[in-house]
């Protein structure tokens, strides 16, 4: 299969991806600056988590839709796996914000696992997983440390 090598995303998808992060960063950040609001922004920054989690899970449903390279077997388990992060995101909304703050952490990596499945049973452009893991470790390491700025 061919595969686009190129590591640099276009500039439109690197200012939207990295602009992306501004939240979490910002909530993060807000949650030391001012404790005094630490579990508003606590709770924002969770709910931008479960948001972004339900869009990278959508985006496998695309990759199903589009990829023609895609055995059967993988296609089953990307429609499958795509509606997965917004359930969990979901109850992460639901459940105990401490606890609720680790579900969406461990579904962001275990979603960039999937992602690597999925770059190798497919055509995706070589940019692709290096840009999500950044996304990813930056995402992680909001929540944690904003964790940490609720247990204060």
């Amino acid at each position: 299969m061919y595969q686009i090598r190129s590591m640099s995303p276009p500039t439109h998808v690197a200012v939207l991806s990295y602009g992306g992060l501004i939240p979490f960063v910002s909530l993060c950040a807000l949650e030391w600056i001012q404790p005094l609001y630490v579990n508003l922004w606590h709770e924002a920054l969770c709910a931008y988590g479960a948001v972004i989690l339900s869009f990278v899970g959508a985006l496998h449903w695309g990759f199903a839709m589009l990829s023609n390279g895609l055995q059967p077997r993988a296609r089953r388990y990307a429609y499958i796996w795509s509606v997965v992060p917004s359930l969990i995101s979901w109850i992460a909304l639901l459940i105990p914000p401490f606890i609720g703050s680790l579900l969406l952490v461990a579904c962001l990596l275990v979603h960039y696992g999937f992602d690597v499945r999925m770059v190798k049973a497919t055509v995706l452009p070589g940019w692709y997983l290096p840009l999500r893991w950044r996304l990813t470790v930056v995402a992680v390491m909001s929540i944690l440390v904003g964790e940490l700025g609720l247990l204060n």
